[in-house]
């Protein structure tokens, strides 16, 4: 018997342990009895919606391998059970997987909330920032950063992004003439967060030319794998448990990481705000950034942001402005290299616009629109954002008659490979997206970045990113797939690659 126990037993005695003991056991039973009635009232809740054989303990987990295959699985299951299916993970959690787009219409332009389970383990990480919080607070965020995606704010960004992306394709010069393939993510994660750092926040971090690995973006990696493995193992969806595990100490040691630098760049940024309080004033100086907004952002009662709020805003964008977009990029730049015929008519579209410039500028983004249509053909076939997910708080009625009395519900990766609504869904087909296409299409078909209410704020300012970095490659390089070193596509917070994305390059013969 341990000391602690010996103490407990001496101080105690043995009818105050007996008590004791005989308190833990009707917690324990009470606890039991009400993740007994939560699984009950989810067979119940989900009755009219057949799906998968579930174990009876470990639900569909064993069913993921975490191999590169995980997402097929859920593509294959969708087309034997249209619209929407069940999905457990555990014996008590339920999520109601949707890839129809009038299943995800009427989802989305509902005001329900994020789910309260994989968002809550976000949370931890990101704070009450716009991707988890709700209600009241969500709408007066929202509200308040609105104006820093004004496109008078924007358009100064495409420099800074040109320049960024300018720094990542030099150092990719020792690539070009090798015939050697190497890993794209890593090296546009380092550009997408220079581009975050110079564009919202106005910091010149060398990240991209500092030798080793970053720290943030090691740090980010690691949240994003441990929240999943959260999110997969039922006894870790307690916090004790989490936090007494070895994968818990691992989070906050990476949470560590995250704030310190998060907490640099907004001190930074204090201490030259200090003299002043107006963004007219700001402005008339520079040009304004996310962070002063943020910073000097006040409600119609002249309240500001606490200082809580500011650190979860800039942890959100900070990992939402480089990791969904690194991926996007990432997997477009390998999407292009598989189907060189687009590649090339994307080519001579950007050396006309460019028109001899080497930096993009604000007006030549409207001025790709094939290499626009790539891009969004892309982000169908590989979404940063693989899945997202809502909690239904009270009946909800879909197109073919079924209710949702409540739960929870998830939109995944099957609605864009969904081939009732995408013709040869995994075919990489651009013209998909020709005007006359979309418009025969519902607009929930294609939601890589949200829809309704809650859509993704920052899109605009993604497009904008994925379109720059896309041109300035294309103009420098010839992309070449290697067939040898496929990705094997794995959902996390964004999607990612076990083996990473690999491609080849070699310098564009200015005679073509």
């Amino acid at each position: 018997m341990s000391v602690i126990a010996l103490e407990l037993w001496t101080k105690l005695g043995w009818p105050q342990m007996h008590h004791l003991f005989a308190l833990l056991c009707l917690v324990a039973v009470v606890k039991l009895t009400m993740l007994l009635a939560e699984r009950r009232d989810a067979f119940r809740n989900f009755e009219a919606f057949p799906g998968p054989p579930a174990h009876w303990l470990f639900g569909h987990v064993k069913e993921f391998k975490q191999d590169g295959t995980d997402l097929d699985k859920f593509v294959k299951w969708g087309q034997k059970y249209p619209y929407a299916f069940p999905m457990w993970f555990g014996p008590f959690v339920c999520f109601m997987n949707i890839h129809h787009p009038d299943y995800v219409k009427t989802l989305l332009i509902s005001t329900e909330p994020k789910d309260d389970l994989s968002y809550k383990f976000i949370e931890s990480w990101l704070g009450e920032g716009l991707l988890v919080s709700k209600g009241q607070k969500w709408l007066r965020h929202r509200r308040l950063l609105t104006p820093g995606f004004h496109y008078d704010v924007l358009k100064p960004y495409v420099k800074l992004v040109s320049d960024s992306a300018k720094t990542m394709l030099d150092k990719w010069e020792s690539y070009a003439n090798t015939n050697e393939s190497f890993e794209l993510f890593k090296h546009v994660s380092l550009m997408t967060l220079d581009s975050i750092l110079k564009c919202a926040f106005s910091d010149n971090s060398n990240c991209q030319t500092d030798s080793g690995t970053n720290a943030y973006i090691k740090a980010v990696y690691e949240l994003s794998n441990l929240i999943n493995l959260r999110f997969r193992t039922f006894p870790y969806h307690n916090d004790l448990i989490f936090y007494l595990s070895p994968h818990g100490f691992r989070y906050r040691k990476a949470c560590k990481v995250a704030y310190s630098h998060t907490e640099e760049v907004i001190r930074k940024r204090k201490e030259a705000l200090k003299e002043e309080k107006e963004l007219d004033r700001v402005q008339a100086k520079r040009n304004l950034d996310f962070l002063d907004i943020l910073l000097l952002a006040r409600d119609e009662k002249q309240q500001g942001l606490s200082d809580e709020d500011i650190r979860a805003e800039v942890d959100t964008f900070m990992f939402e402005g480089h990791d969904t977009t690194a991926s996007g990029i990432s997997f477009i730049l390998y999407s292009l290299a598989c189907h060189p015929e687009h590649q090339k008519i994307c080519r001579e579209e950007i050396i006309q616009a460019m028109d001899g410039k080497d930096t993009m500028e604000w007006e030549d983004l409207s001025k790709i629109p094939y290499t626009t249509m790539c891009i969004k053909e892309s982000l169908r076939l590989y979404p940063p954002v693989p899945g997202m997910s809502r909690k239904i708080t009270k009946p909800m009625t879909f197109f073919d008659g079924r209710t949702l009395p409540k739960g929870k519900l998830s939109i995944v990766y099957g609605i864009h490979r969904n081939a009732a609504v995408w013709e040869n869904p995994n075919v990489f087909d651009p013209l998909r997206f020709l005007p006359e296409n979309v418009s025969t299409r519902s607009p929930h078909a294609f939601v890589p970045f949200s829809a309704g209410p809650r859509n993704c704020i920052g899109q605009t300012f993604a497009m904008n990113e994925l379109k720059v970095a896309t041109a300035l490659t294309l103009k420098r390089y010839q992309l070449i797939e290697d067939p040898a070193q496929k990705p094997m596509l794995i959902p996390r917070l964004v999607l990612r690659s076990l083996n990473g994305i690999h491609i080849k390059i070699k310098p564009v013969d200015p005679q073509e």
